[in-house]
């Protein structure tokens, strides 16, 4: 057997599988001359390892990494870790994800060689083809001999039929995408900006031999990657139910007796205007579920304004009260910290987490982290003072209050200071004036 000219090395973390499933879903399917092997590198030294075997017999080694801006520091770290391990001329590492596309040139200086910006079925494809070279390549972002930097614009969107959503070949399972891209445009969320502001929709067909093959290998729970969950089959900001009624029923008619569907819970959520006792007695029908995510971000409509999230406080007590008289557990998310937060916004935001709390409904904390690729992306990192932290402690030690936002702290921090360090003047901000401290709106 002839030795591969290309070796993928994937840096495979359990926390962030998705991406790297979806990217093999579109390999396995793809005719190409080249010969190729893949490798899972489930630690950095096991990644090292793979790298060094494989350099040496291997035309080039494509070193495959995927992770969220939260993470960029500390892979950047491992990084350096991996490259004092196992180095070589031939051996090239490549980012993707949404930190690689909203900052490429922030990646390359944190030491990978490649920035792939967008949607990486295609670009991984032609990569494949071309046995590693990046020349001529879109959707990718390097540097050149000289220094320069080189930007290939980004790969043509296709339409998510085009791909497996996860990999049978390599046995790589996932929650399913069903939907891409997301018309509401929220200004601290990355997925608008890194797949556009219109949705693309998995077909029904297409989700169904998904879930036809999880049976197939004896899997029994189908959940979904969306955006906005009950916006499936929409085009538009309104829902359309009988949309979301073909996919669950197909599902659950796919999986069998044995199996379950998911909806509307992790890794998904639904917008608190889209809840209605139609909708959660669709989910109760078909899905297993008993809890439902619902983004609320914040109690004051005027920070829901100026986050242009499209509906309002009222609209999130509807939601909760609803889904609990439905028989459900509700889990609202919520963002402490938001730009231009005032007293008032923040004893709004509390004050609504606690009615929430004391119907039934847990809280889901975050703590506004200005993320790249955001209109928010040069906003302050969130601050949370010391008595909101009590209040929000309060409700944690009642069991009504969940959530990593101490750490997303940290990550803010970070965040904007790199957003500090790789200025872009002339972008808007869209964030509220921060008034005086006391002073109401």
């Amino acid at each position: 057997m002839e030795a591969a000219e290309l070796v993928l090395v994937l840096r495979y973390r359990k926390a962030v599988t998705y991406g790297l499933h979806v990217l093999l879903g579109a390999l396995e399917t793809h005719q190409t001359s080249t010969r190729y092997e893949v490798r899972f590198g489930d630690t950095p030294e096991t990644t090292a390892a793979h790298i060094r075997d494989a350099a040496t017999t291997a035309t080039r080694v494509l070193v495959l990494w995927s992770f969220y801006s939260p993470d960029a520091h500390a892979l950047a770290q491992e990084l350096a870790e991996i490259r004092a391990l196992a180095d070589a001329p031939n051996v090239t590492h490549i980012a993707g994800g949404v930190h690689a596309t909203a900052e490429p040139v922030q990646t390359l200086d944190a030491g990978w060689d490649i920035a792939a910006v967008g949607e990486g079925e295609t670009t991984l494809l032609h990569l494949v083809d071309a046995v590693g070279d990046p020349a001529g390549i879109t959707g990718l972002v390097y540097r050149d001999d000289t220094g320069a930097v080189v930007r290939t614009g980004r790969p043509q969107r296709r339409p998510l039929d085009d791909f497996r959503g996860f990999s049978l070949r390599w046995d790589r399972f996932n929650a399913l995408e069903v939907t891409r891209g997301c018309v509401f445009s929220c200004r601290f969320c990355q997925t608008p900006f890194m797949f556009s502001a219109k949705f693309r929709h998995r077909s029904v067909a297409n989700v169904r031999w998904h879930v036809d093959r999880m049976r197939a290998r004896g899997l029994r729970d189908v959940r979904f990657i969306t955006p906005t969950a009950l916006s499936y089959g929409s085009q538009a900001e309104e829902p359309n139910l009988d949309a979301v009624e073909e996919l669950l029923a197909s599902c659950k008619e796919g999986i069998g007796p044995n199996g379950r569907v998911f909806f509307g819970s992790f890794p998904s959520e639904i917008r608190p205007e889209h809840v209605s006792r139609a909708a959660l007695r669709l989910v109760k029908k078909y899905c297993a579920n008993n809890n439902i995510i619902v983004g609320a971000q914040s109690g004051s409509d005027r920070v829901l304004d100026a986050a242009k999230r499209g509906h309002g406080v009222e609209e999130v007590k509807r939601a909760a009260r609803l889904g609990i008289e439905e028989g459900f557990r509700i889990n609202v998310d919520m963002i402490f910290g938001m730009p231009g937060e005032s007293e008032q916004d923040v004893a709004d935001s509390l004050r609504l987490a606690g009615e929430l709390a004391e119907v039934g409904a847990r809280i889901h904390a975050h703590t506004f982290m200005p993320l790249p690729g955001t209109p928010w992306r040069d906003a302050p990192p969130g601050d949370v003072d010391p008595e909101t932290i009590r209040q929000v402690d309060r409700l944690s030690q009642r069991g009504a209050l969940y959530g990593h936002w101490q750490k997303q702290r940290e990550h803010a921090a970070r965040l904007a200071a790199a957003a500090e360090a790789y200025p872009r003047p002339g972008r808007s901000r869209t964030i509220l004036p921060q008034l005086p401290r006391g002073e109401a709106p």
